[in-house]
C-alpha cells in the first residue's frame, strides 16, 4: 500500500492524521490539542480554546468546529460523539 503520508512534515493545514474520541471534563485538558472537533450528535458544546478562552458553540449534527481546543468542558456540553482531530 502507498502512505501519502510517508515523509511529510505534519502540518496545521491539516490533514490531522488521528481522530480521538474525547470524554468531556471540567478539569483535564485533552491529551492533545486537537485542530478540529468533530460532532456527530449535535448539541452545545463548551470548550477552552488553545488561547485559553472559554466558548459555548451551538453544533449541528455531523459538524466540525475548525478552532484549535485544550478543553471539552462537561459543564454546558449537550453534544455527543465528540472527536478530537489532532497531528
Amino acid at each position: 500500500m502507498t502512505n501519502p503520508f510517508a515523509g511529510r512534515t505534519a502540518s496545521l493545514q491539516g490533514p490531522a492524521t488521528d481522530i480521538q474520541p474525547v470524554t468531556p471534563d471540567d478539569s483535564a485538558d485533552l491529551p492533545n490539542v486537537a485542530l478540529a472537533l468533530y460532532v456527530e450528535n449535535g448539541g452545545t458544546v463548551s470548550i477552552v480554546t488553545v488561547k485559553g478562552e472559554s466558548r459555548a458553540i451551538e453544533l449541528p449534527d455531523f459538524a466540525i468546529l475548525p478552532v484549535g481546543v485544550r478543553r471539552v468542558a462537561a459543564t454546558g456540553t449537550t453534544a455527543s460523539g465528540i472527536h478530537a482531530m489532532v497531528l
